[in-house]
């Protein structure tokens, strides 16, 4: 039996070099492959309270797994800062993740200087949030008052016991809808939940997913079981197609395709044909959607990924506590994105078999880079 190998952390990712030409961003951006750079996501935190079998297994994360110490996170300041400089490249949505990024400390504070930044022409930022829903009802009033416009909340079952097997810390179905609940009461909507379908486990809840939500305010999504990172022991095998839980739905309550909300957008929509509700499918698995991607991610420790599925980052937090100026890690970054030519899942698509079952065991883990 092969050794599976873990990166939960990234100790390889080499110092963003700062280019001999500085050049201030001009908010036109693109990448090797013609791509604008529009999204950022930002993980505030390696920490969960979950243990989703899919992401932050026990027998990986148990009670001796060592978190980043603070002094290795980016602080609220050098974050904004940060964010400042995407912003001034291109960036027009900024979504903070984690880990449960919740579990952050005084994490408003963060959304209320976020919330201060605009774009080059004047428009505020599309700010938002992805959480497992456990401390919404706490926070939902608290984050809307300091600048948040949405949240996304993932729940994998409706069903109480199949849902607790998968968060694996026993966390109740309810806590997460009440959540939801407070979330749309203060205005954080609409509310977006994602569905991670592995099959033999929660496929199904497809349908009992797709009965509770119709004919509410939030778009359900069902995400295709990806093979980020190693933790989780990925095959293909456990993938449901997204074609598949259309045609399981479509079935019961009929579907019809419209467009996508903007260029890039992660998930197809679908509407119910009587009018009572939207769903969304990601399919990163069987139908990728690199050819637009227009998404970086910075870890918690400030590291840059240029894709979900890397191998590696690049340091930017070196740069930060150098002391270096703006214009020089704003022409860094700019450096680092020209060149990006990733088009992980459209290779994968195209070579699926050489790529599962331990095949990309170095990829980055989802807890660590944010989803």
């Amino acid at each position: 039996m092969s050794e599976k190998i873990i990166m939960l952390g990234d100790a390889r990712s080499p110092a963003m070099p700062i280019p001999a030409d500085l050049q201030a961003p001009t908010g036109l951006l693109a990448d090797a492959l013609g791509r604008p750079l529009h999204d950022l996501r930002i993980s505030v935190t390696d920490r969960c309270n979950f243990r989703c079998v899919y992401c932050m297994p026990k027998e990986v994360f148990d009670k001796n797994y060592a978190y980043l110490p603070h002094s290795s996170l980016l602080s609220f300041e050098e974050i904004t800062r940060v964010a400042r400089l995407f912003v001034a490249h291109g960036v027009e949505k900024i979504r903070l993740t984690g880990g449960e990024p919740l579990l952050r400390k005084d994490l408003e504070r963060l959304v209320a200087q976020l919330r201060e930044l605009q774009t080059p022409s004047g428009r505020p930022l599309d700010l938002t949030l992805t959480t497992n829903g456990s401390l919404l009802a706490r926070k939902a009033r608290s984050l809307k008052d300091a600048g948040l416009d949405r949240v996304t909340v993932s729940l994998d079952a409706i069903d109480d016991a199949i849902f607790k097997r998968m968060n694996d810390v026993d966390f109740a179905v309810s806590d997460v809808l009440n959540g939801i609940d407070a979330a749309h009461a203060v205005g954080l909507g609409p509310v977006k939940v994602n569905m991670v379908v592995k099959g033999g486990m929660n496929d199904g809840q497809i349908l009992p997913m797709a009965r509770h939500f119709k004919g509410s305010p939030t778009i359900l999504r069902f995400i295709e079981y990806m093979d980020v990172g190693a933790s989780n022991g990925w095959n293909m095998d456990e993938v449901i197609p997204s074609s598949e839980v259309v045609r399981r739905i479509s079935a019961e309550m009929p579907l019809t395709p419209i467009g996508a909300n903007y260029p890039g957008e992660t998930a197809s929509r679908w509407r119910y044909a009587d009018g009572a509700g939207e769903v969304g499918m990601i399919s990163s698995v069987t139908q990728a959607f690199c050819h637009d991607c227009s998404r970086i991610r910075l870890s918690t420790e400030g590291k840059l990924y240029t894709c979900l599925f890397a191998t590696r980052g690049h340091d930017l937090r070196a740069l930060l506590r150098e002391g270096r100026g703006d214009l020089e890690i704003a022409s860094s970054i700019a450096q680092l994105w020209s060149r990006r030519a990733d088009r992980y899942s459209e290779t994968r698509t195209i070579n699926t078999e050489g790529l599962t079952r331990g095949g990309s065991a170095k990829k980055i883990e989802m807890s660590y880079i944010g989803g």
